[in-house]
C-alpha cells in the first residue's frame, strides 16, 4: 500500500512527431510528412493545448519545473507555432521562474536559421542531434545533414544567445574506428557545449537497422571507444551523472534528472508518455497518448486520446530502480520512500543481494552503483523485478 507524504517535482514533455525523414536506427514515434504537404502546425498546437487542459484536474496547484519539446524534429516547427504553444501553456500552467525549456533540434540549415527566434520565445536550452561529424558515418546513419552543418548549428546556437546546449554524439557506428569516434568527440568539445550525450548506437526492435543490421565494430572496439571517450570527457571537465550524460558544472539537464529521480511528468502529444503521483488516491498512474498524429489531433482533450494504467506497489520499486540506478552518483536512500510511497524495507533483500555481489554501495543514507554495477546495470536492475 502506498503512503505518499509529499509530491515529486513535475515536468512537462511535449512531443512533435514529424521529421524530414525517418532514420533507420530510430525507434521514436516520428513520421515524415507526405511529400508537398505542410506541417499541420496550427491544428497540432490546438490539439496539444486541449491535451494539457485534459490533465489540469490532476495537477491543480502544482508548478512545472522543466519543459522538454522533443520529437521527431521539433525545430521543423516555425517560431510562430512554438510561440502560440508556449503562450498557451503559460496561460494554463504555472511555470516556475527561471524554468528550463529545452528544444530538440537537428543541424539542418533551415532549423538552425530559427535558433535566434526560438531563444526570443524563452526557449533557453537546445539539444542538437549531431550523432557524428563524419560525412560517411552520417550517410551510414541515414542522416540528412553533413559534418559542416553540424558545426554550423553549434556556432549559430552560440550566436543566438544559447549559453546552454547539448550535443548528441554516438559511437560504435558502421565502419567507425577508435580514432574516428575520438575525432567526433574532439570536434564536439571544440564547439564548447555545456552538455554532451555520448552513447553507443544500439539496434532497436521495429527499426530498419534491426531488420537489416549494418556491420558494426566488434564488442572489444566498442569498449575501447567508450573507455577512451569517458577519459577524454573527464579531461575536458565534463562530469558523468547518468549512463550516457556528461555535463559542465551546474549544467545537468534538469528535465532528464527528474525522470531518473522518478519525478512526475505530463506527457502531451502523439505517442507521449506521462507519469503522475496522486496522493489523495494513494496511487501512481501512467498515461500513453495515441501514436498516430492524425488520430491524436482528432481525439485530443478526450479520454479516447490516451491509455491509462496504474503502477501497483509491487511494480513501483522496480520502476524507481530502473531510473535511479542509472545515476552515476546514485541517490539518497530517503528518495526511495519519498518517490514510491514505500519504505526502503520492501527492497532490503534485493539491496543486500546486490551489495553481496559487489554491484552497489549501500550506505545508511545513500545508494549508488559500484563500477562493476554500472558495467552490468541490467543485472542489478533485474534484482528488483517483482516476484511473479
Amino acid at each position: 500500500m502506498f503512503q505518499f507524504t509529499t509530491l515529486p517535482p513535475l515536468s512537462l514533455y511535449i512531443h512533435l512527431p514529424w521529421c524530414v525523414r525517418k532514420c533507420p536506427y530510430c525507434d521514436f514515434n516520428s513520421h515524415a510528412p507526405r511529400e508537398g504537404e505542410p506541417l499541420p502546425e496550427r491544428a497540432y498546437v490546438e490539439a496539444l493545448l486541449r491535451d494539457v487542459e485534459c490533465e489540469l484536474p490532476l495537477i491543480w496547484g502544482r508548478s512545472i519545473e522543466s519543459v522538454f519539446i522533443g520529437g521527431g524534429t521539433p525545430s521543423l516547427f516555425s517560431a510562430e507555432a512554438l510561440d502560440a504553444l508556449l503562450s498557451g501553456l503559460r496561460a494554463r500552467l504555472r511555470l516556475l521562474p527561471g524554468i528550463e525549456i529545452t528544444l530538440e533540434a537537428n543541424p539542418g540549415t533551415v532549423e538552425a536559421g530559427r535558433f535566434a527566434e526560438y531563444r526570443a520565445l524563452g526557449i533557453n536550452r537546445l539539444s542538437i542531434g549531431v550523432q557524428s561529424f563524419d560525412d560517411e558515418r552520417l550517410r551510414a546513419l541515414g542522416r540528412i545533414h553533413g559534418g559542416r552543418e553540424a558545426i554550423l548549428a553549434a556556432e549559430v546556437a552560440h550566436a543566438a544567445g544559447f549559453d546552454n546546449f547539448n550535443l548528441d554524439l554516438m559511437f560504435g557506428l558502421p565502419g567507425q574506428t577508435l580514432n574516428g569516434a575520438l575525432a567526433d568527440l574532439e570536434q564536439g568539445l571544440a564547439l564548447c557545449p555545456t552538455h554532451l550525450s555520448w552513447y553507443q548506437l544500439t539496434l532497436e526492435p521495429n527499426t530498419l537497422f534491426h531488420a537489416r543490421p549494418p556491420v558494426l565494430p566488434d564488442d572489444e572496439r566498442i569498449a575501447d571507444m567508450q573507455e577512451a571517450g569517458v577519459c577524454r570527457l573527464a579531461e575536458a571537465d565534463f562530469a558523468p551523472y547518468e549512463v550516457s550524460a556528461y555535463a559542465r558544472e551546474g549544467r545537468r539537464c534538469r528535465h532528464n534528472l527528474n525522470y531518473w529521480e522518478f519525478g512526475d511528468y505530463l506527457g502531451i502529444g502523439a505517442g507521449a508518455h506521462g507519469k503522475l503521483t496522486l496522493p489523495a488516491e494513494q496511487r501512481i498512474i501512467r498515461r500513453a497518448r495515441l501514436r498516430s498524429p492524425e488520430v491524436f489531433m482528432a481525439r485530443a482533450g478526450q479520454a479516447a486520446a490516451f491509455e491509462e494504467q496504474s503502477v501497483n506497489w509491487k511494480e513501483a520499486p522496480f520502476e524507481f530502480m530502473l531510473n535511479a540506478l542509472r545515476l552515476h552518483e546514485g541517490f539518497p536512500s530517503a528518495l526511495f520512500q519519498e518517490r514510491t510511497g514505500l519504505p526502503i524495507s520492501v527492497v532490503r533483500q534485493a539491496l543486500e543481494k546486490a551489495e553481496a555481489k559487489g554491484l552497489i554501495d549501500w550506505q545508511l543514507t545513500h545508494i549508488r552503483p559500484t563500477v562493476l554495477g554500472a558495467r552490468f546495470l541490467n543485472d542489478v536492475i533485474t534484482l528488483f523485478l517483482p516476484e511473479r
